[in-house]
């Protein structure tokens, strides 16, 4: 993905100032510290909506870098303001703080060599401790930005978390109608720069009946077989390639006993797709499924079941164009170091503000890492992988952040 050549001498002329050599300087310099910010944190457990100790010892760490109007938000983010000399807008420039692991997990990280193993050490606790090296950079160097920049750790960004940290930045801030981008930095590969977002909506639903012995009260309505039912009717829905959708059916549980039909079963279903109208389409179709299942069910069997269904999750779609500035920028940015970048489609934290149609992509920290998601999880620290990619994000960062270059 090539970027246009107004974007590479914006880059070329940020990479060759010497507040930006400066800065990469200081980075290398601070690297075992980074990696010992790195540890720090993810050894505070942040499992789904428990992010509270990470987000108290990240507060601290903000302000101890001396940032502005450093504030916790009603739902738990932490952020704090490096302002700008222009007066202008705000760049978000975020990581997330929760893990996908629960509570209880053993997070204590293991090394050997340059690589730190354990889970969320990669997805996203790294990008926290890398966005503090490129404050201590940005510090040391003098750097100046036309605009000011929000460093956010926010919470809520994996599963049921729904997003609920950034979805509460855009809707309550008071400074909200001042961001002009958000740059979300979010696990180590910088080539994977995400334009697009897609948007999910995910359900529970419980199908419930009377219940009884399974040879005694045969002939009963089976929670199970409506759950079935709807199951293979998601499953039978087809879904286009363009824009890319998809169906999950992820969890079930329920029932008693193996001699007993269940008063109730559940399952979780997980619908995505990169058109909101794709979208909408796909959860009626979903929708549709699970109230003939079990109408069918009824009519087969005596006795009546419902289907309680909730709305558990619900992330828009969006895209940022793939032409536009700050895209192009990031390619650049992400080119000028001998990567290959290209344009992805996911589902981070940028989803909010490209639903909002404001600027928004998911940028890389550096480095390289494996098997995120997994008690398995793994990162390599070596010096010159790690200041590679943190020198593409943070030209790419300066760049939307309009950084004054040197006379």
């Amino acid at each position: 993905m090539r970027a246009t050549p107004q974007t590479e001498e914006t880059i070329a002329a940020i990479r060759a100032d010497a507040r930006f050599r400066h800065a990469c300087e200081v980075m290398r310099a601070e690297h075992e510290r980074t990696v010992q910010d790195i540890i720090a944190l993810t050894e505070i457990p942040a499992p789904p909506f428990g992010e509270e100790k990470r987000a108290a010892a990240y507060l601290e760490m903000l302000r101890a870098h001396g940032l502005e109007e450093v504030e916790q938000d009603a739902v738990g983010n932490v952020m704090g303001l490096r302002r700008g000399f222009g007066n202008g807008d705000i760049l978000v420039v975020a990581a997330h703080l929760d893990t996908v692991f629960p509570a209880g997990t053993d997070v204590r990280v293991r090394r050997e060599g340059t690589k730190l193993f354990a889970p969320g050490v990669g997805d996203d606790t790294r990008s926290l401790a890398v966005n503090l090296a490129f404050l201590r950079a940005m510090d040391a160097a003098g750097i100046r930005t036309r605009h000011d920049i929000l460093f956010l750790g926010d919470v809520g960004e994996e599963g049921l978390g729904d997003l609920r940290g950034v979805r509460h930045l855009f809707a309550h801030h008071p400074k909200r109608a001042r961001f002009r981008a958000f740059l979300t930095v979010d696990s180590p590969d910088v080539e994977r720069i995400v334009t697009g977002g897609i948007g999910s909506r995910r359900y529970r639903v419980t199908f419930r009946g009377p219940g009884g012995h399974s040879f005694a009260a045969f002939g009963l309505v089976n929670p199970v077989y409506a759950m079935a039912e709807a199951a293979r009717a998601l499953a039978a829905i087809p879904v286009p390639r363009e824009p890319v959708t998809t169906h999950c059916v992820s969890v079930v549980a329920g029932g008693t006993s193996i001699n007993a039909i269940p008063e109730a079963v559940t399952m979780e279903v997980d619908l995505r797709s990169a058109g909101a109208e794709e979208l909408a389409k796909l959860e009626a179709a979903f929708l549709a499924g699970v109230e003939a299942a079990v109408a069918a069910e009824n009519a087969a069997r005596q006795g009546t079941l419902k289907a309680e269904v909730q709305r558990v999750g619900d992330r828009p779609a969006g895209h940022t164009p793939n032409g536009a500035p700050i895209a192009r920028l990031a390619a650049a940015a992400v080119a000028a170091e001998g990567y290959t970048p290209g344009f992805e489609w996911s589902s981070t934290d940028a989803n909010i503000p490209m639903s909002l149609g404001i600027p928004a992509l998911r940028i890389g920290s550096g480095g390289t890492g494996g098997r995120a998601h997994s008690l398995e999880e793994w990162i390599d620290v070596e010096i010159e992988s790690s200041l590679r990619g943190m020198r593409a994000s943070l030209a790419t960062i300066l760049a939307v952040a309009e950084m004054e270059l040197s006379a």
